[in-house]
C-alpha cells in the first residue's frame, strides 16, 4: 500500500478525535497496542491492511476515506448574469468570504452614478479600458492595469475608449484590505457584489 504515510496518519488521527476517542481507546478497540496506533499516526509505522481495516471498522468509516479520500469537486459552476447591460461571471462559491467576478462593462459615455459601501475592491483590466473613479481621482485603466480601493469612498465604473471593458474583480467582503497591490491607479480594495452603478 503506498499511501502517503504523514496524509494517511493525519486522518487517522482526526477522524479518531472527531468521534472523541483516545488513542488507548482505538488502539484497544482495534486490537493492537498504543505504541503502534501512535506511530501509524505520527506516520513512522508503515501501514498494511491487517492494521487499517479494524481501525477503519472502529471509526465507522470506510477505507478508502483513509487511503484515498474523496476530495470535493473544486469547480466553480455559477451562471453568467446580466445586470445593468453588465455581464457578471462569479468565479468563487457563493459563500466565499473573498468574492471574485469576471465583470464585462458595455461601451458608456456617461459614467455610472457613484456609490459607496463598506469593503474593499481589487480589480485588474483584462482587455478594453476601464474609467474609474474613486473620490477625486478620475482615472483611466488599461490592460494589465490593477486598482485597489476602499469601496466606503465614492466610487464608479464604466468602459473607455468606445469599447467594452473586461476586468477581474476582487471584493473582501469582511472590510480588510487584501494586500494584493499589482499595479497603479488609484488605491485601496471593495465589498459586495458588482453592481449596475459601481
Amino acid at each position: 500500500m503506498h499511501a502517503d504515510l504523514e496524509l494517511l496518519g493525519a486522518r487517522i488521527r482526526a477522524a479518531r478525535q472527531a468521534r472523541g476517542m483516545t488513542l488507548a481507546e482505538l488502539a484497544a478497540a482495534a486490537d493492537m497496542s498504543t505504541s503502534t496506533l501512535s506511530r501509524l499516526e505520527s506516520g513512522k509505522r508503515q501501514a498494511n491492511l491487517e492494521l487499517l481495516i479494524p481501525i477503519s471498522r472502529r471509526l465507522g468509516i470506510r477505507l478508502d476515506d483513509l487511503v484515498h479520500p474523496t476530495a470535493p469537486d473544486p469547480r466553480v459552476r455559477r451562471d453568467t448574469e446580466e445586470r445593468g447591460g453588465m455581464r457578471v461571471t462569479p468565479l468563487t462559491p457563493e459563500d466565499s468570504p473573498v468574492q471574485t467576478y469576471r465583470v464585462t462593462y458595455p461601451p458608456s459615455q456617461e459614467l455610472p452614478q457613484l456609490r459607496m459601501h463598506d469593503g474593499y475592491e481589487w480589480c485588474y483590466v483584462l482587455s478594453g479600458k476601464l474609467r474609474l473613479r474613486v473620490g477625486d481621482h478620475d482615472l483611466e485603466l488599461s490592460r494589465g492595469e490593477a486598482a485597489e480601493f476602499d469601496t466606503r469612498t465614492p466610487h464608479a465604473m464604466s468602459a473607455a475608449g468606445g469599447k467594452p471593458a473586461t476586468v477581474l474583480s476582487i471584493f473582501n467582503q469582511a472590510g480588510e484590505r487584501m494586500h494584493t497591490r499589482l499595479g497603479d491607479a488609484g488605491a485601496a480594495p471593495s465589498a459586495g457584489e458588482p453592481a449596475p452603478e459601481s
